[in-house]
């Protein structure tokens, strides 16, 4: 069955700028937490102690200066302190205090390196989306877009384009997912990825595919000219268009 495509356009769209990844922003508290713990470090309880009260002293030197009300990298360095003190009272005697056998310490230390990863993973996953972008793009200005089989996480490459071109509906884009959901073309052969395609594609696409795919089987043989106008229904009105899939899937319930 042919079906019907977009016009292709000649101009050639710009690829996406590479931008460096977002700095973390500081946490004074974290900071302080850490420079405690270095000083810590070897300490038995009475160093501790000691310590403490010196904190304790600074906390309450701070307390009389408006600029530093809002100060967190003091507290945290009091609490942390207390913590520790209290870390070393239930303790042995002659226990020093060692960060690397701290149930806390090694709890955050793990917190970070998972929440690292998962920022790698983003960023590993937004490089592999960007890049699948460029390839369609690229598909596109060769006008072999619709011969192309799509491949899972193309619905994210699809909203990177729509982002690139300042929101605007990449038609081409969307009918060429569209006749491959309906075909289950790609990988959409796999019936979780269709399914998983109603989170992920917008309403007109899902439309478009649905009516496109009951036409195909009233209709096998329907020409460009015969379909066209579905893709035009889907975008114009895409839950008539759904309704009308329903509706011509009622006149042949046999599959």
């Amino acid at each position: 069955m042919t079906t019907p495509w977009p016009p292709r356009r000649s101009a050639r769209r710009p690829l996406a700028p590479r931008v460096a990844a977002p700095r973390e922003p500081v946490d004074p508290a974290w900071i302080g937490r850490r420079v405690v713990r270095r000083r810590a470090k070897g300490m038995d309880a009475d160093a501790v102690a000691a310590a403490l009260e010196d904190a304790r002293f600074d906390a309450r030197q701070d307390s009389r200066h408006e600029d530093l009300a809002d100060d967190v990298r003091g507290p945290a360095e009091l609490e942390e302190w207390e913590r520790i003190d209290q870390l070393l009272a239930a303790a042995p005697a002659g226990t020093v205090y060692d960060p690397d056998t701290d149930d806390v310490v090694r709890a955050e230390l793990a917190a970070e390196a998972a929440a690292a990863a998962a920022r790698e993973a983003e960023l590993r996953e937004a490089a592999r989306v960007a890049a699948r972008a460029d390839e369609l793009q690229a598909l596109r200005e060769l006008g072999t877009l619709e011969q192309t089989e799509p491949r899972t996480r193309d619905e994210a490459a699809r909203d990177e384009l729509t982002q690139r071109a300042g929101g605007y509906v990449q038609a081409d884009v969307d009918a060429w997912l569209a006749h491959a959901l309906a075909a289950h073309r790609g990988h959409y052969r796999d019936p979780t990825a269709r399914e998983e395609a109603a989170g992920l594609l917008t309403p007109p696409v899902l439309a478009h595919a649905a009516l496109l795919a009951e036409l195909a089987r009233l209709v096998p043989d329907a020409d460009v000219d015969q379909l066209a106008f579905a893709a035009r229904l889907a975008t114009a009105e895409p839950e008539a268009a759904g309704e009308l899939a329903v509706l011509l899937a009622r006149a042949h319930p046999a599959r």
